[in-house]
């Protein structure tokens, strides 16, 4: 059995192409998913916030300051993470108005070439 079976039949991969969240696993099959999350992992910028998520949630303000960028690109690199499901969001109640908050649980990602 390869590894990619093993993975597979431990994971429940689906097998249509897609992006898919399997417990802390971001599943990309086909060609088109790979290269869109691919290119989402590509940037230095992105991965420094996949890293500070990964520790808890955060606000979009929180996630600027720390890797040294205003708040409307810490913004705009969260969005395209989350366009490919490797950042989740919701809004709650902040002192002013409503914040941002950012989180993910992948810790893994395992990409499919068919």
């Amino acid at each position: 059995m390869s590894l990619e079976t093993k993975e597979e039949v431990k994971l429940a991969i689906p097998k249509n192409p897609g992006i898919y969240e399997v417990e802390d696993t971001l599943v990309v099959r086909g060609e088109e998913y790979v290269q869109k999350v691919s290119s989402a992992l590509s940037s230095i910028t992105r991965l420094r916030i996949l890293k500070y998520l990964r520790e808890g949630g955060m606000y979009v303000g929180k996630a600027a300051e720390l890797i040294a960028q205003s708040k409307a690109n810490a913004s705009a690199q969260i969005r395209i993470l989350e366009s490919v499901r490797l950042v989740k969001s919701s809004y709650e109640p902040g002192k002013r108005g409503v914040k941002k908050i950012s989180r993910t649980n992948i810790k893994k990602v395992l990409l499919i070439l068919d």
